[in-house]
């Protein structure tokens, strides 16, 4: 048994940052081809498309606002033109910001994280389902997060936004089911990247003494799981949530 994304084309969103250049790369050795988007480093999308290509696969670099309905619509016929279409969506990009108190935080930094999280969903959903439905077979994954669960100071807008994108995707799920569609989340803990390795910051006692496995996950580990989902292993899973952090959270029943 393996994973399986041979004749599947990806997109993942933020596909430059240290998670989603993880993932896009772990789609495309799983089989798949790539449709890599980037906001403004073209240069790293270029690079990415590069090392897919290399490993056999076809990739393409999109760009795109993701908050912007028009600017995700024109990566959407920019898509079409050139691989036709999507089969598995990952809505990764997150617009970045300084975390501060509720009284400190600015109403901006509110607004970017439901834009980011909320409405780049909504908007990929409206672009993408329709063909998906057309062919009755999909996937729609979301990066969220452990600080959903965890409400920590200085989370808040963050939080905010990430809440709203699980209601979102939840709804999602029941809505496009029948058309064997799956609509999941995997909600990562403080992953180690790329960035950490070259800085030698892989380790923080303060967070591990917490987590089960006392350890912090890797990139790798959170891009197996978005794999796994993609996959026809993951064919009867949908509507969840599920945290890879090493069990710091732990989704109750």
């Amino acid at each position: 048994m393996e994973i399986n994304l041979t004749n599947k084309i990806v997109l993942v969103t933020g596909a430059t940052g240290e998670l989603g250049r993880v993932m896009a790369r772990t789609m495309a050795v799983c089989g798949a081809d790539l449709v890599i988007h980037y906001h403004k480093n073209e240069m790293k999308a270029r690079e990415i498309v590069q090392e897919i290509e290399a490993m056999g696969r076809r990739a393409i670099a999109v760009q795109a606002d993701i908050t912007n309905g028009c600017s995700v619509a024109t990566m959407h016929e920019a898509i079409k033109r050139q691989l036709q279409h999507v089969d598995i969506v990952v809505a990764n990009a997150v617009i970045q910001y300084q975390w501060k108190s509720v009284l400190e935080q600015s109403p901006g930094d509110y607004l970017s994280q439901f834009d980011s999280c909320v409405m780049q969903s909504v908007y990929l959903a409206k672009a993408f389902l329709p063909a998906m439905i057309a062919r009755n077979y999909g996937r729609f994954i979301g990066i969220n997060t452990e600080c959903s669960m965890q409400n920590f100071p200085t989370q808040s807008a963050y939080v905010a936004g990430k809440r709203g994108m699980d209601g979102l995707y939840r709804t999602l799920a029941k809505e496009i089911g029948g058309h064997q569609i799956t609509v999941n989340q995997v909600a990562p803990g403080w992953t180690i990247s790329e960035k950490d390795r070259a800085a030698g910051m892989e380790n923080s006692a303060s967070y591990e003494r917490n987590v089960p496995l006392q350890r912090r996950g890797t990139d790798q580990e959170i891009a197996n799981v978005v794999a796994f989902l993609a996959s026809d292993l993951a064919s009867f899973i949908t509507g969840a949530y599920i945290p890879v952090n090493g069990g710091n959270v732990m989704p109750a029943i």
